[in-house]
């Protein structure tokens, strides 16, 4: 039997958004953790599922509504663990990195804001293993915009529920006190864990004398 519990985090710790805004936010994510318990609990049973097919059949409700739940709740995760209890000064390896990457610090905040002002549902900072750099993707929701093989760093929820309460329409005021509270050491964490295997790779590769590049955006 599945049952995943949620995360807690410190939403004391937090500035510019309310404990109620929080509070009700949180209230959406433990019903996705409910939803894939439901889901992921679900015998099979193979008479229940003589209907199968790709326009609408009990299976495909299931796997629907599977992605849809799970991605909801690791992104849930990491944006409540990365605007929360921490060091909220930009620094380290994953800010050299975007300034490796964008020029400037300016200019990556403005290209955040700007993606998180266009879509939907999320904002995502990711180390993207197709050319081992970063990207700054946009999703309209959990399970539409999504990227296999990349690995989030920062993760911004843009849906309305993440700031409504507080910012009504003002959208680019939630984004920038989001952007304030922004906690650099798991973002320093998350970089690190990820770029460890590709510097691993990389190190192996020169040993063994192949000609394989990589490019590191740090």
């Amino acid at each position: 039997m599945y049952n995943l519990k949620p995360k807690i985090f410190n939403f004391e710790s937090v500035q510019g958004i309310s404990k109620k805004q929080l509070d009700e936010h949180y209230k959406l994510y433990t019903g996705y953790v409910s939803k894939l318990n439901e889901i992921w609990n679900t015998p099979y049973t193979p008479d229940d599922y003589t209907d199968s097919n790709p326009t609408y059949s009990k299976m495909r409700s299931l796997k629907l509504g599977e992605t849809y739940s799970l991605n909801g709740i690791k992104l849930h995760n990491l944006y409540f663990e990365n605007i929360t209890g921490g060091n909220n000064i930009p620094y380290g390896p994953i800010f050299n990195a975007i300034i490796n990457q964008f020029f400037t610090y300016d200019n990556f905040i403005s290209y955040l804001t700007n993606v998180g002002l266009s879509m939907r549902g999320w904002a995502v900072l990711t180390l993207d293993l197709l050319d081992n750099s970063l990207h700054i993707i946009g999703s309209d929701s959990h399970d539409n915009g999504s990227v296999w093989l990349s690995c989030p760093i920062l993760i911004m929820d843009i849906y309305e529920h993440a700031y409504f309460m507080d910012f009504g329409i003002n959208r680019k005021k939630y984004i920038s006190t989001f952007i304030d509270n922004i906690n650099w050491n798991i973002l320093n964490e998350r970089f690190e864990k990820y770029i460890s295997p590709l510097k691993s790779m990389d190190m192996a590769s020169k040993t063994i004398n192949r000609s394989r590049y990589y490019h590191y955006p740090y």
